[in-house]
């Protein structure tokens, strides 16, 4: 598989909606052509031996209630998997990352994949880990938590019927990236300013869908819920207390309303370049409890279709992939650096300081024809034939428009410094790197219907799209933030954004790190849907 990127694809809004409309109407034919099988297989002759699934369930609190005031727990959750021939651990950490950034150190995902060997005889590659991304403190002992958190589900395992589907929530989130008319692209962050409204002319795309595994004991009590979803969980709340942020409040919802007992396992999609919705919001406080529980709700409206059934296959495939280390890093350095001197150098000098600059600028705001005086003193000037008042207001609107192009300058050298410290960081760590290539995780799991390809780095939202159009099962999802870290793995485009933004300079690996990824996807999906030898 060859990976094509349209220039103008990620923009267009509409005819991704379309496309997730013709997936759904697809998976509408799909249930029916099922449910008429269901109910006529027996006179027709269809038998089903499928191997029985088992599953157990149990979470860990991992906050740290040392740190900081405590808004919501912070949770490390364990869904342990079993058919006849395949055990699968699946762990959700609400934490930034599964080592490199954050509290979880480098060594955890190994750490943990040894005792569950020792332990349970799970093979390491059958243990999947993935980070909610939330920015939360997690305690020190994470590790053990989490540890006993799979062995307190490997002892609740029972059988379980298995279905999936997806539902829809395109109100709690917005692409981050801004295409400028001069064809680069910035990116909305509180790290710096954003660029003036006249400066930008489109938006990148989201992805609605929601990927959704429904377990139920048999007697049909939901016993646990995945559910794959691409938006950053970094809104906050409004006590600025150590919190799960928006994918917790959507997991209270699913939990509660599902009923005791029952746990909402939440999977970080490609998120990479998606924000909440209101991440920049001055006007109000930041509270990421109304987003979740849009997005715990619009879960709950789909799961509610989903039947179950017996059976399913449980498949799991995990290959090493080596990505091409940046060697362009220097070169994006030195270009940062030139347009950093030249708009240094741009910064021109004003008689106006910020104290003189804002009562000015409301006044000629005001009115244009008249800022210094009522209308009747510009009348008096004009019969004594003077021009005072013209003048004076001539020098101030040329001070007021020098000092707004001072100020946009500065907004864009703090892009560019944040960006280039990035850059810069990045440079260091390959260069002491002793190989070229980045060897990283990618996995692909099957449960049934329900299909997961997962990745350490964090994708952008077009790949993750990419992958699912091309999927050949139609409940394939994708999560990224999984087994490590390798921050951020923008699409080829992206990567070669002349504008420089977050997800383009906080990235270790080549623009052509994306064909190949993609490539190994599709491999490893096509095993997965393929019948059992």
């Amino acid at each position: 598989m060859t990976t094509t990127t349209h220039a103008s694809a990620p923009f267009r809004l509409p005819q991704l909606f379309a496309t997730c409309r013709e997936r759904t109407r697809r998976r509408i034919r799909v249930a029916a052509i099922a449910a008429i099988l269901a109910a006529f297989g027996p006179w027709a002759g269809v038998q089903v031996n499928a191997a029985q699934l088992w599953a157990g369930v149990a979470k860990a609190d991992i906050t740290d209630r040392e740190a900081a005031a405590v808004n919501d727990p912070l949770y490390a959750k364990a869904l342990v998997l079993k058919d006849d021939v395949t055990t699968v651990v699946l762990v959700t950490v609400d934490a930034v990352a599964i080592g490199e950034i954050g509290r979880i150190r480098n060594d955890f995902l190994a750490n943990v994949r040894t005792q569950l060997e020792q332990d349970l005889n799970i093979p390491p590659a059958n243990v999947l880990v993935n980070a909610s991304h939330c920015h939360g403190i997690v305690c020190r002992d994470v590790e053990q938590r989490t540890v006993q958190a799979v062995k307190e589900a490997w002892q609740s395992m029972e059988p379980v019927n298995a279905g999936a589907g997806a539902g829809f929530e395109n109100r709690i989130m917005e692409n981050r990236r801004l295409k400028l008319i001069d064809g680069s692209e910035a990116d909305v962050r509180h790290a710096y300013a954003l660029p003036p409204d006249e400066q930008v002319a489109a938006i990148g795309p989201v992805d609605p869908e929601i990927g959704l595994l429904r377990l139920d004991k048999k007697n049909g009590q939901p016993l646990a819920v995945l559910y794959n979803f691409a938006c950053h969980p970094i809104q906050g709340v409004p006590s600025r207390g150590n919190t799960a942020d928006i994918s917790g409040f959507a997991s209270k919802v699913i939990e509660e309303n599902l009923g005791e007992g029952t746990l909402a396992l939440f999977l970080q999609g490609c998120a990479g370049d998606v924000n909440p919705v209101q991440y920049k919001d001055v006007h109000n406080p930041r509270d990421a409890e109304p987003l979740g529980n849009l997005l715990g709700l619009s879960a709950l409206r789909a799961l509610k279709k989903i039947p179950t059934q017996d059976g399913g296959e449980l498949r799991i495939v995990k290959e090493v992939l080596a990505l091409p280390r940046a060697a362009d890093l220097e070169h994006r350095i030195a270009t940062l650096q030139a347009e950093q001197s030249k708009l240094l150098q741009s910064l021109k000098g004003t008689s106006l300081n910020l104290k003189t600059f804002l009562p000015l600028f409301v006044q000629y705001k005001l009115s244009d024809e008249f800022p210094s005086h009522s209308s009747h003193r510009y009348l008096l000037d004009e019969a004594l034939g003077r021009e005072d008042l013209a003048k004076l207001d001539a020098e101030n609107k040329a001070n007021i428009a020098a000092y707004i192009r001072n100020i946009h300058v500065m907004e864009q050298l703090t892009r560019v410094q944040v960006n280039l410290n990035l850059l810069k960081m990045h440079q260091a760590q390959n260069e002491a790197a002793e190989t070229n290539v980045l060897d990283v995780e990618v996995a692909g799991l099957r449960i049934g219907d329900f299909v997961l390809v997962t990745f350490p780095g964090e994708l952008s939202v077009q790949i993750g799209l990419n992958i699912k159009q091309r999927a050949p099962a139609e409940f394939t999802f994708v999560a990224g933030y999984t087994n490590g870290y390798i921050y951020y793995t923008p699409t080829a485009e992206q990567r070669h954004n002349s504008g420089h933004a977050q997800e383009d300079c906080d990235c270790l690996v080549a623009p052509e790190w994306q064909q190949l990824f993609e490539e190994r996807v599709a491999a490893i999906l096509e095993k997965l849907a393929a019948e059992k030898p």
